[in-house]
């Protein structure tokens, strides 16, 4: 179901689209650079995951023993219906806690609205298609906070558990296990085309709005503790932190790599956002592509949203697409 048909298009509202918004991740390290060497004198639970590697969410360990997940995303209009937008953006928020092994618990909105240009009923839809994918996925919806912005933006702040001996982080990787990717890859070019053409792409509408659920618990049936979702850095940039931070390279087969379909000619036609280039350029240093050509190693780095779980591990039905192997001279290489 999805709302009326308008002839509002929110992509149009917006300077970018989806996780492809997100502040580069080398301008982002080095902004929060140095935040993560102190803490609170007198801190109330014990802070188990933070800042210190980019995880997808903060995890405490209260005094009960308890874990809880910690995680916030929201982003400008992806796609041009309303309702969708409150959904894709809902599963993309939820996916952080799947990605750490959790399970959401409540959520809260985080809307941006430019109130004197967008009616307030389109509002209303995208906050609608958010709680209708927060109740399927389990969580409550307590409220939230809005503004009047320039811009529309839409998100959540999610709160899950977790067990905390049980932690998919993205430092745990080990030399010797297979890499798997549970979602294809190219919803970043497809929505670029969405954004300029008005094509809609129903299956990159799917993937996106799909939740990482049965991802994140099969991971933790299957015994895994390393993985992290592939969002605005792309497969290449996420690979990169996740192997960075476990001191370990990563190999990627690129005929493995799974993709929507009209990816590739997505991205013949040009529609390639600054954000998936800029991905490129943030982990081209650290990573062998002499085995692709361009075309492929932009498709590898393109920024995603709502994208799958990257795992360090096998789960059923999830593509291998390569494996982690004792570090290199490269941090990742293509093969």
């Amino acid at each position: 179901m999805t709302s009326a048909p308008t002839t509002i298009r929110l992509t149009q509202y917006a300077h970018g689209g989806g996780c492809a918004c997100k502040i580069p991740p080398g301008e982002l390290e080095a902004v929060v650079a140095g935040l993560t060497a102190t803490g609170p004198v007198a801190p109330a639970a014990e802070l188990v995951v933070g800042l210190d590697d980019g995880d997808d969410a903060a995890v405490v360990r209260t005094a009960g023993g308890q874990g809880l997940v910690l995680t916030t995303d929201f982003f400008t209009p992806v796609v041009d219906d309303a309702y969708t937008f409150g959904r894709i953006a809902a599963a993309n928020a939820l996916s952080d806690v799947y990605a750490m092994g959790g399970t959401p618990v409540v959520a809260v909105n985080l809307l941006g609205w430019p109130r004197d240009v967008l009616p307030a009923e389109l509002a209303a839809e995208v906050l609608r298609g958010g709680l209708e994918v927060a109740h399927a996925a389990g969580c409550h919806v307590g409220g939230g906070h809005s503004i009047d912005d320039p811009e529309p933006k839409y998100g959540m702040a999610v709160t899950g558990v977790v067990d905390v001996d049980r932690i998919i982080r993205n430092d745990a990787a080990v030399a010797g296990t297979a890499l798997s990717l549970t979602k294809p890859l190219g919803v970043g070019v497809l929505n670029s085309r969405h954004k300029n053409t008005g094509e809609v792409s129903e299956e990159a509408v799917a993937s996106m709005t799909a939740l990482n659920r049965d991802a994140g618990r099969a991971a933790l049936a299957a015994g895994i503790r390393a993985g992290t979702d592939v969002t605005g850095f792309g497969l290449l940039g996420h690979l990169y932190k996740m192997a960075r931070a476990s001191g370990v390279t990563a190999v990627v087969d690129a005929a493995a790599v799974p993709y929507l379909t009209g990816a590739r000619q997505a991205l013949a036609d040009g529609f390639v956002s600054g954000g998936t280039r800029r991905n490129l350029d943030w982990v081209r240093p650290h990573t062998d592509l002499s085995a692709v050509g361009e075309d492929e190693a932009l498709l590898l780095a393109d920024a995603q949203t709502s994208g799958g779980l990257l795992l360090g591990g096998e789960i059923p039905g999830a593509p291998v697409i390569g494996e982690f192997v004792p570090r290199g001279e490269h941090v990742v290489v293509i093969r």
